[in-house]
């Protein structure tokens, strides 16, 4: 049984899988998903303040923060006892381009060359972890749900805000895969 859940799972076992969380939210009568609410829920438990975006009953949504906990209870357990087994396999095409860039070490599921605490005090890291990280949240935000919470369940509910968040959410990822972070990772 280990070595099945060890192994990459393909699209058509993944995705259903995925697929089937709308349906079972909506019988227990959950109209919404996603992760980035939660951090409202922590901050509407945690630190009551009179502001009236956190003026609600978080209780109704408590079941999220379990959600939340499991995700990362379940990267914790996995990463701890499934271990890195298959090494990250990066297209040699790729591969080559990203060489040019100074980025050649696949040992971990984020590149070491870019993601680490001495790339932070460089431009490079600077514009990719801080403002990235700043641009992801105030999107999230500004969007009114993450790309989980659209995607799968705001388009699910036929929600036309869902539909629109998603394929800016698909523009904005091709322009900066495609334009923006070639750029970035010149610098």
């Amino acid at each position: 049984m280990i070595d099945f859940i060890r192994q990459p799972w393909p699209w058509y076992v993944a995705g259903p899988l995925i697929g089937l969380t709308v349906p079972a939210l909506l019988l227990l009568g959950n109209k919404s998903f996603g992760i980035s609410s939660s951090l409202r829920h922590i901050c509407a438990a945690c630190m009551p303040a009179n502001i009236d975006f956190f003026k609600y009953d978080w209780k109704k949504e408590a079941w999220n923060l379990f959600f939340v906990f499991g995700v990362f209870l379940g990267g914790v357990l996995a990463a701890q006892f499934l271990g890195n087994l298959h090494p990250i396999q990066v297209n040699q095409k790729l591969a080559n381009e990203l060489a040019a860039y100074g980025i050649s070490n696949y040992d971990h599921l984020v590149p070491i060359d870019v993601m680490n605490w001495h790339s932070l005090l460089t431009l490079r890291g600077f514009l990719l972890m801080v403002v990235g990280g700043f641009l992801v949240g105030f999107g999230t935000r500004y969007a009114g749900g993450c790309t989980s919470g659209h995607a799968i369940m705001g388009l699910s509910n036929l929600q036309w805000p869902s539909l629109v968040a998603t394929i800016c959410f698909m523009i904005g990822g091709f322009i900066m895969a495609n334009l923006l972070l070639p750029i970035v990772l010149s610098l």
